[in-house]
């Protein structure tokens, strides 16, 4: 049987990024997708205009029943919304503690628009970092949810020392002024202390949806009980291939060619 994943994730009407990406992500990996949406956006494929979360008894109540029916092998988690469904997350996580947890914390959208507040980052670090196996910020989004730390491996650290067990700091922004501007720098900090940097060519378009892609990929991986630093070397391959044999379907933002045979 294909091992089950649940996604916590907004839902992008383009399709690009959110709830149907992590869908994508994870046929194209042999696995089957269960989903809770935590907000209906409003968006094309150059902005994030607004958003409205779900539910929150829904969102409560969808959850369990999944978890509860379904032998969830890993729990990947997106958008969140709002601090009370950031709430409502940690107390699923803590009484499932076993499955592995994925966050990818989305505190923008990709072309721009806010899908987060300092409140909500707060909430994000307290109660969703400590219980997450695998965390794949961004460096703005690093920099966002440890603002005490004065260089990147300073908020790294802090998220660690948190409970985080593993952090993917992932280079796809804007270049740093001591890196190669044709490539995309990720690093990968764990809690044993051990350090792993990955390199790939920087592509020319800005793309829809990557984010979701790598961490739903590292959460089907996972799922599929690959051992953590391989599930993250393929997954990190697999998002890479996708992006390379991106499409353009609307005006705005390139998106990731998921469901593509990358070979």
């Amino acid at each position: 049987m294909k091992p089950i994943l649940l996604a916590f994730g907004g839902h992008d009407p383009t399709g690009g990024a959110g709830i149907q990406a992590d869908i994508e992500t994870a046929i194209a990996l042999d696995t089957h997708a269960t989903t809770v949406i935590t907000a209906d956006t409003l968006q094309d494929s150059h902005h994030v205009h607004s958003f409205q979360p779900t539910s929150l008894d829904l969102l409560i109540q969808q959850g369990r029943m999944v978890l509860e029916e379904f032998p969830i092998s890993a729990i990947k988690i997106g958008m969140v919304a709002t601090t009370e469904i950031c709430e409502a997350i940690h107390t699923l996580l803590v009484e499932h503690p076993t499955i592995p947890v994925i966050l990818d914390p989305v505190l923008s959208g990709g072309g721009g628009g806010e899908l987060s507040s300092d409140q909500l980052a707060d909430a994000i670090r307290t109660l969703l970092i400590p219980l997450t196996t695998v965390a794949t910020p961004n460096r703005s989004e690093l920099q966002h949810l440890a603002p005490e730390g004065d260089t990147l491996q300073a908020c790294g650290a802090e998220l660690i020392s948190l409970g985080c067990d593993n952090l993917l700091i992932t280079g796809t922004d804007t270049p740093a002024s001591d890196e190669a501007s044709d490539q995309v720098h990720h690093q990968l900090m764990q809690s044993s202390g051990e350090q792993t940097a990955f390199h790939y060519p920087r592509l020319p378009h800005n793309y829809h949806g990557s984010g979701c892609t790598l961490a739903t990929a590292i959460a089907t991986q996972l799922a599929h009980q690959t051992p953590l630093s391989e599930a993250i070397q393929q997954a990190l391959d697999y998002s890479w291939k996708s992006i390379d044999n991106g499409f353009q379907p609307g005006s705005g933002q390139h998106f990731p060619n998921r469901t593509k045979n990358h070979g």
